[in-house]
């Protein structure tokens, strides 16, 4: 059996627990019952909160955590590599952006995730801290990866600049350049199943394209044939809640992806 046919099996494993896990079998994976999630399209609108949320809402990860030997080895190796990229990259200087950093922000998650978020760039909190998406954007995302039924610690966050741009400003052609080869092998590595876009910047530079956000969210796209779904970034959705609705549509769409 070859490493890719391996790796079929693997996900083919990972798929049929999740979906006993979804069926309601649940003491392979832990001792106390929970209920069942329904199916995708019977799912209400989770009223996604941009409240923090609690630490005892990050339970160890459930849903995937059967792994084969082989995809503990994947996930090992995929590790690896993305740390070669990371070394690669190193006190980048290639744009004017270092000049105002405090830290550089590569990227945090499972290497060998099935779902990866690309955002836009750093902000206030993420430059203090050197981690993606952790201020009041990022307790958001956290909500909405809770409400498809992952923890953050399943899927892959990154941003398509790995410095801030002064004043959370939109980045630049010339700051976006340099920095997308790095955003392009992280995805190379991971290989996951679909990559969901968060706001225009990051999904313009994914799909080289210079349409509006509203016109690209709508349906599913392809990067070098992994599907990726644009939708609103969280930092968006602080300001117009309105669209909350529109994002649920959107996740609902990765979850299909996810489970199909």
């Amino acid at each position: 059996m070859n490493e890719a046919e391996v790796r079929r099996l693997a996900e083919s494993i990972l798929g049929t627990v999740a979906g006993l896990r979804r069926a309601g079998l649940r003491e392979i994976l832990r001792e106390e019952p929970r209920q069942a999630a329904p199916p995708a399209d019977q799912r209400e609108e989770p009223g996604i909160s941009m409240a923090a949320p609690a630490e005892t809402e990050h339970p160890t990860a459930e849903r995937f955590s059967i792994q084969t030997e082989a995809a503990q080895g994947d996930e090992k190796e995929k590790a690896e590599r993305l740390l070669a990229v990371r070394d690669e990259l190193g006190e980048c200087r290639r744009c004017r952006l270092h000049e105002t950093r405090t830290h550089l922000v590569f990227g945090e998650g499972n290497p060998a995730a099935r779902l990866v978020f690309v955002g836009e760039g750093p902000g206030a909190d993420e430059d203090r801290q050197g981690r993606p998406f952790v201020g009041r954007a990022g307790k958001l995302l956290d909500k909405m990866i809770q409400s498809i039924g992952l923890e953050r610690g399943q899927v892959y966050i990154c941003n398509v600049v790995k410095c801030r741009p002064p004043g959370n400003r939109t980045p630049a052609p010339e700051e976006i350049e340099p920095c997308s080869p790095f955003l392009t092998k992280q995805l190379e590595v991971i290989q996951p199943k679909v990559i969901c876009t968060l706001g225009a910047c990051a999904t313009q530079t994914i799909l080289q394209t210079r349409k509006f956000i509203s016109e690209l969210r709508s349906g599913v796209r392809l990067w070098r044939g992994i599907p990726v779904v644009p939708t609103y970034h969280p930092a968006y959705l602080l300001r117009n809640p309105a669209k909350k609705a529109d994002v649920w549509k959107d996740l609902l769409r990765v979850l299909q992806i996810l489970e199909g």
